[in-house]
């Protein structure tokens, strides 16, 4: 959250630092850090604590306390602080708190908001069997216990991810559970499909999103598990029905490749001969271009206040600019390059329109900003493919009568883009008529200007 001020200052301390003092800069966006610092620190990359290295710290302060605990509830309290160590300490401290000095299975879940897995687990049974009675007993239950139902959503959620995951690797679920696996739950894995549990997540996904915009939420959960129990039984006679569909479609295909190799026996027998078909060779399709519409109503307005000064400038803060994009933006930045700037706005040219497809709201922003620190401004920036900018740039010259004069830039850029600019800067400058360009610096200097004919 430095300013770029802040950094200069930090920059001028970094380079004489005191020989008693380290200095420990703590960030989540890295990318954003200018590379007159990075060069000189030192960088550590910090990743989340396992689950079971984090039950194992607090096995052993708690060994070392001589305070009596739930192995279950520890693997609850470490699963529930998702990688985050003092967070675990933490919960660990409530816990202990309400169990005076004990830590029990009953207190952690009651701390962490969690549901006991083994009611999730008889949740999902029940409904993929389609006992939707038994379902909303167990909802009630968990409810009735002052469960958060985002909280059970979530659960859920988290336990149809075990269940997939299971299906392909047990090894990996198991420590990822912390060897909370049991009959049941194996079991469950067994009878239900990966399409029921891609259905089970859709239907998850879609509640949690309604939830955030309702206080009644104890009532989408009785719909979602009404829903449920009827997505398990409309899937259970689709699949029953497919086989016999699929005998009868396979019959009728045999009996109309009976019929046609009579008829080719009866044309044989007859001293007919098929002629070969000709086949026709398919022309390749062409490679569909992706277009991009580009906006004029934000070019014109860059152009019309655009100096060769700005895109000089801009030109030179380039290579530096790239260096604040994360690799995935400078890999759609690495072909392109700026061909007009003002104070207010700056011009884009990508080499191919599929990197410009590319190009959303994220990366923008990471460009302003960086140029924002580099320059002390932040110009809108426009995005064009590099094939239609001579066009474009064209055109503005036609409709504006301005050759030479809005962009700010030479009259030999115009000729390169302007058959009718390129003619009028070939022809000499009549003493009646001066060329434009006279009478451009004739309009900024006044009657100091001197005309010379070479």
């Amino acid at each position: 959250m430095l300013s770029t001020g802040a950094f200069n200052a930090l920059l001028k301390t970094l380079e004489e630092p005191p020989a008693n003092v380290i200095f420990i800069l703590a960030t989540t966006e890295p990318h954003k850090i200018p590379a007159t610092i990075i060069s000189r620190t030192q960088r550590f990359d910090f990743k989340q604590i396992q689950a079971k290295d984090s039950l194992s710290r607090m096995t052993y302060i708690l060994n070392e306390k001589q305070v009596d605990y739930d192995e279950e509830a520890l693997k609850v309290i470490a699963k529930a602080s998702e990688g985050g160590m003092r967070d675990a300490l933490s919960i660990l401290d409530q816990v202990i708190s309400f169990g005076d000095d004990s830590v029990t299975l009953e207190n952690a879940l009651l701390v962490t908001g969690a549901v006991r897995k083994q009611l999730l687990v008889d949740y999902l049974t029940a409904v993929m069997h389609n006992e939707t009675q038994q379902a909303l007993v167990t909802v009630q239950e968990i409810l009735a216990d002052g469960k958060d139902p985002e909280r059970f959503t979530e659960d859920l959620v988290n336990l149809t991810r075990d269940l997939l995951l299971y299906q392909q690797s047990p090894e990996l679920v198991a420590q990822i559970e912390l060897d909370q696996v049991d009959d049941q739950f194996k079991a469950l894995a067994e009878a239900i499909t990966p399409q029921q549990l891609y259905a089970i997540i859709d239907a998850l996904n879609d509640i949690q999103q309604q939830m955030r915009f309702t206080t009644h939420e104890d009532v989408y959960l009785e719909v979602l598990t009404v829903k449920l129990a009827g997505l398990q039984q409309t899937a259970a006679p689709a699949t029953t029905a497919a086989a016999p569909a699929n005998s009868a479609e396979l019959d009728q295909l045999k009996a109309e490749v009976q019929t046609l190799k009579q008829t080719v026996d009866q044309l044989q027998t007859a001293g007919v001969q098929a002629a070969p078909t000709a086949t026709k060779p398919v022309a390749p399709k062409p490679a569909t271009k992706i277009n991009r519409k580009v906006n004029l109503g934000q070019v014109y307005p860059v152009l019309e206040t655009a100096t060769r000064q700005d895109l000089s400038a801009l030109q030179e803060v380039w290579p530096e600019l790239m260096s604040f994009l994360t690799v995935a933006q400078r890999a759609v930045m690495h072909a392109s390059k700026p061909v007009a700037a003002s104070q207010e706005g700056a011009i884009i040219a990508f080499d191919f329109d599929f990197l410009l497809q590319h190009t959303d709201r994220e990366l923008t922003d990471a460009l302003e900003n960086g140029l924002d620190r580099l320059t002390h401004k932040s110009p809108k920036l426009v995005f064009v493919p590099i094939d239609e900018w001579p066009q474009i740039r064209k055109t503005f010259i036609q409709q504006h009568k301005l050759t030479g004069q809005s962009t700010g830039e030479t009259p030999e850029t115009d000729q390169q883009l302007s058959g009718e600019a390129s003619t009028d800067a070939q022809t000499p400058a009549n003493e009646s008529q001066p060329a434009p360009v006279v009478e451009q610096a004739k309009a900024l200097f006044g009657d100091v200007v001197e005309v010379k004919q070479d």
